[in-house]
């Protein structure tokens, strides 16, 4: 029977276009090594048209597709809750779960036969992607470091100390007292990245600095 004549074949076709698209938006991700990469984009956007397509046509009529939608869009924030973790000071894995959020909205509009729709904005979303990472300071967010000093607290040392680190407060302060010398131990947050060796100049410029450790990986 020829494709015109058979309706299956030609939601064949729809779906094959998701499967394209979806492949698409995940092959960029693959290239950036994110969590979510070519198979679950294509995936994700194949099993939305395939429900927008099964509530569109396997009832006759009787349902009411958009509750199907609903449900998809629903369904796939669960989905894209689970990529997002909280680590070393940071959200990760928030844009790659929103991709994916969006690749649905993408198969739905495939499922929906709305190809124009499908097809620009699975470029508009590539073309977003690769713009936002872009090596400009306006696209990147400050990533926060942590890092334990220990110090003799004399006078005004502990100002000196968020002076030199760009910090307004100590994270886990504790203050003991070692032979009549008050000790501070505290953690703190800083936006700037330092490298042993600047460690070791500012423990040797700074002889109220007992120690100093990065603890980047808590």
């Amino acid at each position: 029977m020829p494709i015109a004549t058979n309706p299956q074949l030609i939601i064949l076709i729809d779906l094959l276009l998701s499967v394209v698209l979806g492949f698409s938006i995940g092959f960029e991700r693959k290239l950036r090594s994110k969590e979510a990469g070519i198979r679950t984009h294509t995936i994700v956007c194949f099993g939305s048209a395939l429900m927008m397509i099964v509530s569109k046509y396997a009832f006759g009529g009787e349902a009411d597709s958009a509750r199907v939608a609903a449900q998809i869009v629903s369904g796939i924030g669960f989905l894209g809750a689970g990529m997002i973790v909280y680590r070393q000071h940071e959200v990760k894995g928030l844009t790659t779960a929103a991709g994916v959020w969006a690749t649905a909205g993408v198969g739905m509009a495939c499922g929906g036969r709305l190809y124009w729709i499908a097809i620009g904005a699975t470029l508009i979303l590539i073309l977003v992607q690769c713009i936002l990472h872009l090596k400009y300071p306006i696209f990147r967010n400050k990533r926060a470091y942590s890092v334990k000093i220990e110090f003799m607290q004399t006078g005004d040392e502990n100002l000196k100390i968020k002076e030199i680190f760009g910090t307004d407060r100590f994270n886990h302060l504790v203050i003991l007292r070692e032979e009549g010398k008050v000790v501070y131990s505290a953690t703190l947050n800083t936006d700037q990245e330092f490298s042993s060796t600047k460690l070791n100049e500012i423990i040797t410029q700074n002889d109220f600095i007992r120690s100093i450790e990065r603890c980047d990986n808590e």
